[in-house]
């Protein structure tokens, strides 16, 4: 069993709020990998006392244990169980109502000696590698399917799609998005490895084009996921430096977190 992860804020200035975590069972088989991509607010108020990191690091923790010692839930249940609870931890100081209460994308991997089950909910990626080294990208992509001008700014997008339907769901303090989620299962006889990518580090495909999902993959396996982070980076400077602005770059820099994992 082979777990490799890394992680990099976007910003000195800023605290990363990404979150990534991979564990193993006691008895020795299986594994979980979450990774979360805390969603950073517009200046102002937000309803909450709490920062994102906060959040992230409460509901990756109950993620992981859920996960990994309560089999008997699905994984669409682990989430909104941890969104629950999540939620209890300030419902009495916050505003969990408001479209900007700390909230996450989730990447969720659960093996163990007959399937891989994962759910994925929002813009970050999970990687599935079969054993002839074909790569499928498990995405939600309806960020990708909002009509136009849904993202125009902050405002518009609280108010028409954010967590709306027709528009696009993160975990915030509802858990009834849990069942928004793309799920699904694979023999795990079939899976060669997994990984999983924000999308700030995810940009080394979907933005910059360095190659597809597969190449990706084979990146990581070479260079580790500080590997492509790194590269990733390179890429966003020589942006800066050449005055060029990409579709998709909405920061200079965007946290980034990369995981990998070979169960074999």
């Amino acid at each position: 069993m082979r777990i490799d992860l890394a992680t990099a804020p976007g910003s000195p200035e800023r605290p990363n709020e990404d979150w990534v975590s991979g564990a193993l069972p006691a008895s020795g088989r299986g594994g979980v990998l979450v990774l979360l991509d805390g969603v950073t607010p517009p200046r102002g108020d937000h309803g909450c006392v709490h920062p994102v990191p906060w959040f992230t690091a409460r509901l990756g923790g109950a993620l992981v244990e859920l996960s990994g010692y309560r089999p008997d839930l699905s994984l669409t249940e682990v989430l909104a169980s941890a969104i629950s609870r999540t939620a209890d931890a300030h419902r009495s100081t916050c505003d969990l109502s408001h479209a900007r209460t700390p909230q996450a994308t989730v990447v969720l991997a659960r093996w163990d000696g007959r399937v891989v089950e994962h759910l994925v909910l929002s813009d970050s990626v999970l990687l599935l590698e079969s054993l002839d080294g074909t790569v499928r990208a498990v995405l939600d992509d309806r960020l990708d399917r909002l009509p136009p001008g849904s993202l125009a700014s902050d405002e518009i997008a609280d108010a028409t799609v954010r967590n709306k339907e027709g528009g696009f769901f993160t975990a915030a303090a509802d858990p009834s998005v849990a069942a928004r989620a793309v799920t699904g299962t694979t023999p795990v006889a079939g899976v060669r490895s997994l990984a999983a990518l924000t999308d700030g580090a995810a940009r080394w495909t979907e933005v910059f084009g360095e190659g597809d999902w597969a190449d990706a993959l084979g990146l990581l396996r070479k260079s580790g996921p500080q590997g492509l982070i790194d590269r990733v980076r390179e890429l966003e400077l020589a942006d800066v430096r050449a005055g060029r602005v990409r579709l998709g770059r909405r920061k200079t820099h965007d946290d980034a977190t990369a995981l990998l994992v070979e169960p074999g």
